[in-house]
């Protein structure tokens, strides 16, 4: 076997013999500085933004324009080689001028020794404005202050900050042996949309203990501070042999969060949904107010270690195999005072969470004969929760669950080649899931029944046709099955295993209550898809999905959850290659997705149509001038029917559907956006040019959530969130760009 460095310096001569070949020597001399000699460069400019924040909610959301109307525009891109001894240095900033900036600055010399430094931001603006009484956002105890009226108050503009710097090290111990290490923090500050909400409805009888006489309950916005930082470490060594590479690594992960608690605290009263005043001094609105402001856990203080190993063995040139084995252990063990937490189980000052998980997998691939190959692959992953038990539960001996994990996949997949330009693919995959029983003292809620285990057993096939040399088209078909083990009664503390019929006769009205992942389902999938060259400067490529889901579980009545799916999917890929100097790619897509969902008292029927359609085109005018853009139009809807449930009283069902003929029952929401990018760049001298940019979008945002018919959503103190249903905004930005070596 060659070495990396043997390897390395055999692709550059096989390289430089084909440029000269192809091209010549004076085009070849151009085409391999530069890949010895690479433009450095500068970019210096200023750019403007239309509009206010309002404006530029959906287009600021990421990008680092949003708050401000002039920026900056800075980047700079260095690359130097010293020929004495062959090594690389290098200097990238992006963005320098926004709150989205990233520099990197790094050192190698090729099949020796390498090292980089990254630095990088990335801001998320949330595109609702926030308009409240609430002080102390951003902090861990604010104080909720109702406002007299909805949009009475401040408007706040929640965004969360990531700043990360990385240090990558890279050295080859010898030939075959190579060692690399990272190491990466991750700061994250800001606020984000979060709060607390208390239903005081009786559901099946059950009242909310913090629900006094005649209370309604109430919703609060409780923004979630953050100001956590992440630490990840890896540590990898890989040695490479003749017929085999083997690798052995360390991952750890360590998280750190400054606020262990969200501890509000309320000035004065709230409102009734009904917009009357809820007294929070004395009865119901009492209880409303001393739950509302209990302490509500936030992401506590974690670490993780992972040990892997693996690697691949060449048996023979037409058989492979794979293999890779990685044991993790997880840990969370922060006290509950230090968070602000009180009331915990007597004698336990902290979770002391642990989760061990091993993953191993082997995998062989065979071309049997020129027309047969085989793969086959088996992954087994147990994630076992040793976790203590201890009683965290509201009702009296009720703990948690310490539910654990086992997972076992298997794959068979068979290729032949029938005749020239015929090829199947028939497959076989299989899934067993093991939850475990959760522990005999823990009582699961919101849900009925459970399983202990389900298996999924698939079967895949394709067929695949070159009908001549420029169009080649291919079809597929899944289907799979999902069953599995004894049902078990979820309402029963220790979940004892009862029969499928007694399991029918549970929830309300023989409709229990089942968890997706455990339920019965029947899936079939089919898949076109095509490829055609009609010339040589034109690529076309075509893709149809469609896929059926259908879910069951015991019932008396309806089934009560999601009943079944529907999603499908159109695309079509585009290239053209216009002139030497002009080229044109265009895309569209569309997915439509669909499910059917029997909720208490009501059917939903959901539906989302999102559809994307892409066209660009960039080219030369001359030797100086260069012009691109491109234009993406985004379209997508979400759609809410509703109907009536079996469930629903007698008494009342006439007038339940009267209303919801009237209402039409949830409107439905919507976002469209229409963004064109345009460039164009004028060579000033042969290394400075100057660029102009402008960007252009107009969004469509309607959202009942937050608010519908002009009239916003509003907690119980009168905060409100909203959002500019029509925005437009403008970018356009010019720069110098100064090219050397």
């Amino acid at each position: 076997m060659k070495t990396s460095k043997q390897q390395f310096g055999l692709s550059q001569k096989v390289l430089v013999l084909a440029i000269l070949a192809a091209f010549g020597p004076a085009h070849a001399d151009d085409s391999i500085n530069e890949f010895i000699k690479p433009d450095s460069s500068v970019r210096v400019g200023v750019g403007g933004v239309s509009g206010d924040s309002k404006d530029r909610a959906l287009f600021g959301q990421y990008n680092g324009l949003r708050n401000d109307d002039y920026y900056g525009l800075f980047d700079v891109d260095i690359n130097k080689r010293d020929d004495a001894t062959g090594t690389w240095t290098k200097f990238r900033g992006s963005n320098l001028g926004l709150d989205t900036r990233e520099l990197g600055f790094g050192q190698q010399k090729q099949g020796d020794w390498k090292y980089s430094i990254e630095y990088g931001e990335l801001v998320r603006n949330y595109q609702n404005t926030v308009n409240t009484g609430m002080t102390g956002i951003g902090t861990d105890t604010p104080t909720i202050r109702a406002l007299a009226a909805p949009g009475t108050g401040t408007d706040v503009d929640l965004h969360t900050k990531r700043k990360a710097a990385t240090l990558n090290f890279g050295k080859w111990i010898s030939p075959n042996l190579q060692f690399e290490a990272n190491f990466k923090n991750e700061d994250k500050d800001g606020a984000r949309v979060f709060g607390r909400g208390l239903n005081c409805g009786t559901i099946s009888g059950f009242t909310h203990i913090f629900c006094g006489p005649g209370s309604s309950g109430g919703i609060l916005m409780l923004p979630e501070p953050i100001n956590s930082t992440t630490r990840t470490a890896e540590a990898r060594l890989t040695f490479t042999g003749d017929k085999f590479l083997i690798s052995a690594a360390y991952n750890g992960s360590f998280y750190d969060n400054a606020f262990g608690s969200l501890r509000p605290t309320l000035s004065g009263n709230l409102y009734n949904p009904n917009g009357t005043v809820l007294n929070t001094a004395t009865g119901p609105g009492s209880y409303v107010a001393t739950y509302m402001t209990q302490p509500m856990a936030l992401a506590p203080d974690n670490q993780a270690h992972k040990f892997s190993i693996l690697g691949n063995y060449t048996f023979t040139p037409s058989t492979k195999a794979t293999f890779k084995y990685a044991y993790t252990y997880a840990r969370q063990d922060q006290d509950f005072a230090s968070s602000g937490l009180t009331g915990g189980p007597a004698g336990v000052p902290n979770l002391d969470g642990r989760v061990d998980t091993q993953l191993a997998q082997v995998g062989v691939t065979s071309r049997i004969t020129p027309k047969l190959g085989l793969l086959a692959n088996v992954r087994y992953e147990d994630r076992n929760n040793k976790t203590p038990v201890a009683l965290y539960g509201w009702n009296a001996g009720v703990t948690n669950s310490q539910n654990s994990l086992t997972k076992l996949d298997g794959k068979l997949e068979a290729n032949y080649r029938f005749a020239p330009g015929y090829s199947g693919t028939l497959g076989v995959d299989y899934e067993t899931m093991d939850y475990g029983v959760p522990a005999a003292t823990s009582q699961p809620g919101g849900y009925d029944i459970l399983r202990e285990k389900t298996n999924d057993l698939a079967y895949r096939l394709e067929l695949r046709r070159s009908l001549s040399e420029t169009f080649t088209g291919a079809i597929g078909y899944i289907h799979s099955k999902r069953d599995g083990s004894d049902w078990r009664n979820a309402d029963v503390q220790g979940t004892p295993v009862i029969s499928a019929a007694a399991a029918a006769l549970l929830g309300e009205g023989g409709r229990p209550v089942t968890p997706t992942m455990f339920q019965d389902r029947k899936r079939d999938k089919i898949r076109l898809s095509a490829d055609w060259t009609p010339m040589e400067r034109v690529s076309l490529q075509f893709i149809y999905e469609d896929g059926k889901d259908k879910f069951d579980s015991p019932h008396s009545g309806e089934v009560k959850g999601l009943e079944d799916s529907d999603a499908k999917f159109y695309g079509i890929d585009a290239s053209f290659a216009l002139s030497d100097n002009w080229k044109m790619n265009a895309y569209w897509n569309q997915g439509e997705e669909s499910m059917q969902v029997n909720h208490t008292l009501y059917l939903g029927s959901l539906s989302s149509k999102t559809a994307a359609f892409g066209l660009g085109l960039n080219g030369k005018v001359s030797s100086k001038i260069e012009l691109g853009g491109n234009l993406t139009v985004t379209d997508d809807k979400y759609k809410y029917a509703q109907g009536l449930a079996e469930d629903n009283p007698a008494a009342t069902i006439a007038t339940n559907q009267a209303f919801l003929n009237a209402t039409g029952g949830l409107p439905d929401t919507s976002y469209r956006a229409t963004t064109l990018n345009l460039f164009g760049k004028y060579a000033l001298q042969k290394n400075a040019d100057i660029r102009l940019d402008l960007i252009h979008q107009r969004a469509k945002y309607n959202d009942w959530a937050w608010g519908y018919a002009g009239v916003p959503f509003f907690y119980s103190d009168n905060t409100s969130l909203s959002a500019q249903q029509q925005q437009n905004v403008t970018f356009i930005g010019v720069s110098y760009i100064y090219k050397f070596q």
